[in-house]
């Protein structure tokens, strides 16, 4: 779009047809010469003034108290002081019939804007964990902005001599200000590393912004309807630029050297544990057939004492009947007392050691406990030795650490299905290891 624009006078004689043929302009001054001029141009009292919707037509009049009159389009009118109130006034001082009057006439297009571009060469920015290293960069991009209250811009301006190129050129140089500063603190402001700076152009932009826009409003009395940082380039071939990327290099090195460190200790973590848990599973496996060994061994015992102590009982019947074939009768098929009391007095002392060899047995047998049945899965416990994370152990290791008091009832435990760590004591499992432990010896008494 056009800054400025002036009008080619094409009608002739002594009345003027003012209006503005330009197609893309925001403030356009109109000259009946069609040369650009910065002086009040003669208007001759009766001209035609033709003014498009969307237009704003300013009169500015030699006055010192900055006499103006305003026309919104669509206008299409002879010059009278009907029409303009403020001419009213300077007609009848000053002029008189047809006379001319002095005045510069602006055409406001309250539809357009203009975008003025902007190039930061070559300025310096700095890392905040690196201050000694300051990197070259370039800056690209356009500001966009717009008349949305004509009456306070002109206000503002007072539309005496005014030129839209001098304020354009003034509103770059007030973005190049806001953009110099923005992309300098960005890396300490916005938390972005100098060497990412390039992705971070949405949120500069944003930032830059917040900060022009009021300035526009409040210095210029313009909108702003656009800001758009197109380009942040870093001077890559900087010495500055490479020992940065170098820098970079080595700290991610770093991080993935700590990162495997880290891996390699979580699984030797879990290692650990698998060897601990293979640990303990074959340990119930040893108990478990230990148990089972002890059970058929003393059921095969028993059925041998049995075999045992049959074998005797058979041999000492039959040594009673022979004995008692001998003592019973004598020769020629008598009766003989004397070996028949013989024979029931061994008989009788035979059947009595044979009765209490099978009551013993039999006692020792339902006497004998049953090993206990083995169980499903030996339960783990960690518990915090001196600040530290110790096990897992089972219940057998447990009561040997309550012996050796380095698990006490202010000890903390965990074991898997727990929702934390608790006091040993508060543990009902592990209450009964402590109701186990010996109470202190009595002191010896002093000899007498």
């Amino acid at each position: 779009m056009g800054l400025f624009g002036f009008g080619n006078k094409k009608e002739g004689g002594l009345m003027d047809v003012i209006r503005c043929d330009e197609s893309d302009y925001l403030v356009w001054k109109w000259s009946p010469t069609g040369e650009k001029s910065r002086k009040e141009n003669a208007i001759r009292y009766g001209s035609s003034l033709r003014v498009k919707a969307g237009e704003v037509a300013v009169l500015v009049y030699k006055q010192e108290d900055k006499m103006m009159d305003f026309i919104e389009g669509p206008f299409d009118q002879t010059i009278k002081t009907a029409n303009l109130p403020i001419l009213t006034s300077i007609v009848g001082m000053a002029y008189g019939g047809d006379s001319p009057f002095q005045a510069e006439i602006y055409f406001i297009n309250l539809a357009g804007s203009i975008r003025s571009q902007f190039f930061l060469d070559w300025f310096k920015i700095a890392d905040p964990n690196l201050p000694h290293l300051s990197i070259p960069v370039q800056v690209k991009g356009s500001i966009t902005f717009c008349i949305s209250d004509y009456k306070r811009f002109v206000n503002h301006y007072r539309m005496r001599s005014f030129d839209i190129e001098d304020l354009a050129l003034q509103i770059r140089d007030m973005a190049i200000r806001y953009v110099k500063t923005a992309v300098t603190g960005a890396p300490h402001d916005l938390k972005i590393p100098v060497n990412q700076i390039e992705r971070g152009i949405d949120l500069i932009s944003t930032f830059i912004e917040s900060r022009v826009k009021p300035a526009l409003e409040n210095d210029f009395s313009v909108s702003m309807k656009r800001f758009d940082l197109s380009e942040i380039k870093l001077d890559e071939n900087s010495d500055s630029y490479q020992e940065l990327m170098a820098i970079g290099a080595s700290q991610a090195a770093t991080i993935q050297k700590q990162y495997e460190v880290n891996m390699q200790n979580m699984e030797d973590m879990q290692a650990i544990g698998a060897e601990n848990m293979e640990e303990a599973l074959r340990i119930q496996r040893e108990e478990a057939q230990r148990r089972q060994k002890l059970a058929t061994e003393t059921a095969y015992l028993g059925a041998h004492q049995l075999n045992i102590q049959g074998d005797v009982a058979r041999t000492a019947a039959e040594s009673l009947g022979m004995m008692n074939a001998n003592m019973g009768f004598g020769e020629g098929g008598g009766m003989n007392p004397a070996g028949m009391m013989t024979g029931m007095m061994m008989g009788g002392a035979i059947g009595g050691n044979m009765a209490n060899m099978m009551g013993n047995m039999m006692n020792g047998m339902n006497q004998q406990t049953p090993p206990p049945p083995p169980t499903g899965a030996i339960v783990q416990y960690f518990i915090a030795i001196n600040g530290q994370q110790s096990g897992p152990y089972n219940m057998a290791q447990l009561q040997q650490l309550v012996q050796t008091g380095q698990l006490t009832p202010n000890t903390y435990a965990w074991k898997q299905g727990m929702p934390g760590w608790e006091l040993a004591a508060r543990i009902p499992e592990l209450m009964s290891l402590f109701g186990a432990v010996p109470p202190p010896m009595p002191p010896v008494p002093p000899a007498l």
